[in-house]
């Protein structure tokens, strides 16, 4: 369905090849740093040389908006990463654990989700030191919750198959 709907397909290598440049622009030829400041310029509008304009300092704007795309590129993923890791093994242990223990820590993801997500990163950025370590801790520390609920969700229906009720029928261990 996906190869059919050419809007689809043109849209995702339109990402592909946005990100491609992110990630390759140290290496773009003509490309100045996203710092490089040219004070005669000052503010200009777009121009066969800068074709997005400059800034107040004379910085070239496409530059700092491919050099900040690697910053929410890195930041995507390494978020998801943390978010991953901890969301499966949290929902895989509270659902192998099963009664008590699976209730308590399903009770922990339902407080924390009743809190706001950008407050608790704000609250986590501004309590402890800003860098982007942090950051990627603190959004993988709020964005577990759902992906723990649905690996408990497929632990458990895994956990209650026939062929493992089979397996423990059998006297198989955990």
């Amino acid at each position: 369905r996906l190869k059919k709907n050419r809007m689809a397909v043109a849209s995702g290598w339109a990402l592909v090849a946005i990100a491609a440049l992110c990630m390759l622009a140290p290496w773009v030829p003509g490309l100045p740093g996203p710092n490089a400041t040219d004070f005669q310029l000052g503010v200009t509008g777009p121009a066969w040389r800068h074709w997005m304009g400059t800034a107040l300092l004379g910085r070239d704007m496409l530059a700092r908006v491919i050099y900040g795309g690697r910053i929410s590129i890195l930041v995507g993923i390494v978020g998801t990463f943390v978010s991953l890791v901890i969301g499966v093994s949290y929902g895989a242990i509270s659902a192998y654990a099963g009664g008590k223990v699976d209730e308590a820590m399903m009770r922990s993801v339902d407080v924390l989700y009743s809190l706001p997500y950008i407050f608790l990163v704000i609250l986590l950025l501004t309590v402890f030191t800003k860098s982007l370590l942090l950051l990627f801790i603190a959004l993988g520390a709020v964005q577990w919750l759902t992906m723990a609920r649905i690996v408990r969700g497929q632990v458990l229906s895994l956990k209650h198959q026939n062929i493992v009720e089979a397996a423990r029928a059998l006297g198989a261990g955990d």
